[in-house]
């Protein structure tokens, strides 16, 4: 009897389940043995027995949850095939954020890819996207709209720039998630040219110098000092979103609010985070890029996770590909929810296998 995509992958309360292998891959809840795809907290938690991940990945989980995060880790090299079980599995390069991988799982010929966040376009700060053809393919849709198509990352970078440039007696106050999307403004603003200090929320400091000790040149990332907020005109300061609302951002000197998002793509978003000046800069694939992906690994069947599913499911069908929604719980806008937001019970999701 010939093996189905089904028998490689199962979906239980946990999340995504290999039973010819005996391991979850990005679990909402602690397991015996996990396959991370990257350090965003939604999908790397803590408190699992064997975590297998890229070795960027186990560092990312531990600054953020400590060194023991895990009772065993193994570090897993990009493109190496190792053998779990009765399966054979390969990371591949996501180019979400620094460290994070696609994980494609194989047995008797048949591939299915998990693709955990990804996006095509451009990151200095993480490895590009590397298509796996595979016969089944699961990929977020996190922007599954065709609403959402991402406008030049360097254009973007360009307005913040324009901004400080016209308005330099105000400080200009960047929203963005601690892990990835910071680091990255970062890097595309030293690539625009820009020398100045990039002073830093006291939350973003210890990822930060991770992503220099593993190569990323950001240039001078100092913290912010409470007591000297008030005397920083015209600098660019990042934060995490929540800080942007927060006393802590009152203290610059007038401030310009920004944010660094795909959702900046949407207005009432914008409006609603406060942004007087929105950059849309997003770290996941828009749907051109979801779409040319879906098409490019040749898999007769994909199965969409968290985000706008039911669109892309009805795209599918319209090339001629099988597709069905997993509506998988436990995942967040970005992969950001912090460790603290991780479900304290496991989700109520059928163990039925998806067949």
């Amino acid at each position: 009897m010939s093996l189905r995509a089904g028998d490689l992958l199962t979906q239980t309360r946990e999340g995504l389940y290999c039973p010819l292998g005996g391991f979850h891959v990005d679990p909402t809840w602690p397991v015996p043995r996990a396959l991370i795809t990257h350090g965003h907290a939604d999908h790397a938690r803590s408190g699992h027995g064997k975590v297998l991940a890229t070795g960027q990945t186990l560092r990312i989980m531990a600054v953020r949850y400590g060194e023991d995060f895990c009772e065993t880790r193994q570090e897993a090299v990009l493109g190496e095939e190792i053998r779990i079980g009765d399966v054979t599995v390969r990371f591949a390069p996501a180019g979400h954020v620094l460290g994070s991988a696609q994980i494609a799982i194989q047995a008797q010929g048949v591939r299915v890819v998990v693709s955990g966040d990804y996006k095509r376009a451009y990151d200095p700060t993480c490895l590009p996207f590397e298509v796996v053809p595979c016969d089944v393919f699961i990929t977020e849709a996190t922007f599954g709209l065709p609403v959402f198509r991402m406008p030049d990352t360097a254009g973007e970078v360009s307005k913040l720039l324009d901004s400080v440039a016209l308005f330099p007696e105000r400080a200009h106050i960047v929203g963005a998630y601690a892990l990835g999307k910071a680091q990255r403004v970062m890097a595309l603003l030293r690539e625009a040219g820009y020398d100045r200090p990039i002073y830093l929320h006291g939350a973003m400091e210890k990822l930060t110098e991770l992503y220099k000790r593993e190569g990323i040149p950001l240039g001078e990332t100092p913290k912010v000092v409470a007591t000297e907020r008030s005397k920083l005109h015209g600098a660019i300061v990042l934060c995490p979103p929540s800080a942007i609302q927060d006393v802590w951002s009152r203290k610059f000197p007038d401030p310009v609010t920004s944010f660094a998002s795909g959702w900046m793509r949407v207005r009432a978003r914008a409006r609603q985070k406060g942004a007087e000046l929105p950059l849309v800069i997003s770290d996941h694939s828009d749907w051109p890029d979801l779409c040319r992906t879906i098409r490019e690994t040749g898999a007769g069947e994909v199965w969409v996770t968290h985000g706008q599913e039911d669109a892309l499911v009805h795209w599918c069908g319209t090339q001629g590909i099988a597709a069905k929604p997993l509506h998988m719980l436990g995942y967040g806008d970005d992969g950001e929810a912090e460790p603290a937001a991780a479900v304290e019970e496991p989700p109520a999701v059928s163990d039925e296998a998806v067949a």
